[in-house]
């Protein structure tokens, strides 16, 4: 299905990867939800539609807790265009740093409110921090990677058509271990349709049982890859930590940064996050409609 030129929208379907993949993969600023894979794996969860206005930028629509939003992801819209949008929606999300220096001043000027949106940061980390754990900061996470290579006998596999099955064994046990379904629909259909989306990933046998995998794509010219999914069995202490550090060894040289995501205001999410020590965030920025102009 070809995607409707605005004000029309259509519901994402896989056909659109070939026109929606190329724009978002050239976005310098590495915004983890700016993928074809994110927009079409979370499409059911945020009813995500999408339209294009022509010579400018892609619009995607969701909706969450009952509110609709939108963003935009090549370019924020001319003043009338965003009139427009805001009239059944919310707030618009995610808009990248990039964007927010180049078109803050205009945007508050039209009367619209525009906010840090700390809760959606992505965290960066060197690939190197990740691959090598040196240092002090590191210490503890390098003990449990040690405690782990040195219990179990483990093995690193690049994910296949062969090992579909066995990492998609991982995400059932995984639901069962956690008791919620989570992201279960979104990262099975990510297993089963990895190539089509441009995906890639690895798995990880424990004494020759499928223990976890990390699956994620590279973003931003590729200078980025981001880490959409990672999954193990909880019974292997350690497993985490190892599968955080081997999936950095594996990425190739040129990726100089892993995406690691947003916590989404989850205070234990975000204390774990800090302990891998961030190099930085890919900053997000929240749009809310327009007041008066005194």
């Amino acid at each position: 299905m070809p995607i409707p030129e605005y004000p029309e929208f259509a519901p994402v379907s896989i056909d659109m990867r070939d026109d929606l993949y190329p724009a978002l993969n050239m976005l310098a600023d590495g915004v983890s939800e700016f993928t074809f894979s994110g927009i079409y794996l979370f499409r059911a969860t945020y009813k995500y539609v999408v339209s294009h206005i022509v010579g400018s930028t892609y619009v995607i629509s969701g909706e969450k807790r009952g509110e609709r939003f939108f963003f935009t992801p090549c370019c924020v819209p001319a003043n009338d265009v965003l009139e427009g949008l805001f009239e059944d929606h919310c707030y618009l999300k995610n808009m990248s740093e990039t964007q927010c220096k180049a078109e803050r001043i205009r945007l508050e000027t039209a009367g619209y409110e525009v906010h840090e949106d700390r809760d959606n940061f992505d965290y960066l980390y060197d690939r190197s921090d990740l691959a090598e754990l040196s240092g002090k900061a590191y210490h503890k996470k390098r003990n449990l990677v040690n405690a782990f290579l040195n219990s179990y006998s483990y093995e690193q596999k690049e994910l296949d058509d062969s090992n579909v099955p066995d990492a998609l064994s991982v995400l059932d046990a995984w639901r069962v271990e956690k008791g919620i379904d989570g992201d279960y629909a979104a990262a099975k259909e990510a297993l089963e349709r990895y190539d089509a989306l441009g995906m890639r990933g690895a798995v990880y046998y424990v004494d020759g049982k499928p223990a976890g995998y990390a699956l994620g794509e590279p973003i931003s010219k590729a200078r980025m890859f981001a880490v959409h999914f990672e999954k193990a069995v909880g019974e292997y202490k350690g497993i985490y930590q190892f599968i955080n550090q081997a999936f950095a060894q594996a990425l190739p040289s040129y990726v100089k940064y892993v995406n690691r995501e947003q916590d989404l205001g989850d205070e234990g999410l975000r204390q774990a996050k800090m302990t891998y020590r961030p190099s930085g965030f890919v900053r997000k920025y929240r749009v809310l409609p327009r007041h008066e102009v005194v």
